[in-house]
This record gives structure tokens, sequence and C-alpha cells, in this order.
């Protein structure tokens, strides 16, 4: 494991208690970090046991829960500096006429409206400190939609772009904002999806497996490194080969 220097910085990781965000919260500490982490399992995060960590029960889809979850992180950080924003739900697998009106605001209130929430609390505190790294993470879905999956595909190509729009706000700071489209891996996330889209997924991906959490954790952990200084508003492809651009 290559070792990238987080020495003396805060982050938050939004739905850190389980996959993608468990990985990269264990990188992150293994780098020298803090990390507060955001969940609104706490069942999950009751188990969690990693050194250098906080715990906080946040529902990213609640403007409140997030202002609340920031105010006391700082109590115990003092400041942020990372902010990844991780967390995020799959949603039932139906055709776009036939998808449940409020499984549909579900998604977009987590894997999008959330995004946008944490950013909105979050960034000020940054500006403030003229230094900041915001990594979202998307999906390969985002880029290419996948079909039975239109609130997520939709969901996440929000996330470009507001990762896009916020890069160019913040341009002048030492801000940089970026996100990663991610191929599927295999986490909790597959109990929400039918084996049907699993197999579709997997038959998308040339390197035929699906990405590994800690692959995931290795980029996201550079992103959010001080050697990240000049790319922002920038999209990492983390996809096995399946993106055509």
């Amino acid at each position: 494991m290559n070792k990238i220097d987080l020495l003396n910085r805060n982050a938050v990781v939004t739905g850190g208690a389980q996959g993608f965000g468990l990985a990269i919260v264990e990188r992150f500490t293994a780098s020298g970090a803090k990390v507060a982490i955001w969940d609104k399992d706490q069942e999950i995060l009751n188990k969690i046991n990693i050194k250098n960590t906080i715990k906080k029960v946040v529902d990213v889809s609640s403007y409140k829960s997030v202002s609340y979850g920031l105010e006391t992180t700082l109590q115990e950080l003092g400041q942020i500096d990372i902010l990844v924003n991780n967390a995020g739900i799959a949603g039932p697998s139906y055709k776009t006429w036939d998808y449940p009106i409020e499984e549909w605001q579900k998604v977009i209130d987590i894997d999008l409206t959330g995004v946008f929430f944490c950013c909105k609390a979050i960034v000020p505190h940054m500006k403030e400190k003229n230094y900041g790294r915001i990594v979202n993470i998307s999906s390969i879905a985002g880029k290419e939609g996948n079909p039975n999956a239109m609130p997520y595909s939709a969901a996440k190509a929000g996330v470009i772009a507001l990762t896009k729009s916020l890069g160019k706000e913040l341009a002048e700071n030492n801000i940089a904002v970026n996100c990663v489209t991610p191929a599927a891996a295999k986490t909790r996330i597959f109990d929400q999806i039918s084996q049907e889209h699993i197999d579709y997924m997997l038959s998308k991906i040339p390197r035929n497996r699906f990405v590994l959490v800690e692959e995931l954790a290795s980029l996201v952990t550079w992103m959010v490194s001080e050697e990240n200084s000049f790319t922002t508003g920038a999209v990492f492809d983390l996809s096995g080969g399946r993106a055509t651009y």
C-alpha cells in the first residue's frame, strides 16, 4: 500500500460505516487523518472500532441532521479539511413507467440532495481556511444510465454535474472538488437490487469482475491529499474499462 500523507487532516465520510465508505475511512486513518464517520445506521456504527475516528448518526437527506452532525463534529475535531460524499442507496429495480414515486424520491433525496446538503453545510468552513478537498462518489451509471435503475442513474448523473459546478465556483480557492464513477462492488447495496441487474452490470465490465472497495479507497485517498492541488471539477473513472468517455 502506497503511503499518502493525510497527517493533521480531518475528514468527514458519509455512509462511512460499511462498503466503500468504511474502506475509505480505514485508508484515511492509515494515512494519518482523523475521520468523522457519518451514517444513519446506529447499529452498524456501534460495531466500528477504528482508531482516530468519531461516529455520528447523520441522515444526509435531512439538512437538519446534517447541520447537527456538522456542529457536533466541529466541536470534537475543530476543523474539516476533507469531505467524501459517499452515502447512497441503489433503490429497487423497476422499469421507469412502473417505478414507485416514493422510491424515486427516496433515492434522489439520499444520492443527490444529500450531496448538496453536505456541501452546502461544510464548504463555508473550508472557505474560511482557504483549504479543502471534496470527493463525491458518483457511479458509472451516471455516465451510461442503467436500465431498471433510472432514479439511481439520474441521481449519479446529477452528482457529476454538481461536482463540475461546485468545482468552478471554488476554483479560486484552494479547494478541489472532484468525483469518482466506479463500477459496482460487492457490498450490501447488492441486497437492494435483483440478480438480473447484478449480472447485467458485470457483463458490461471488460475486466470481468467488480471493483474492490480497497481500489476505490486508494484513488480517493490521493484525490483528497495536498498532492491533488490542480485538478478540480473532474470525473475519475474506476469502471474496469466500461466507460467510453
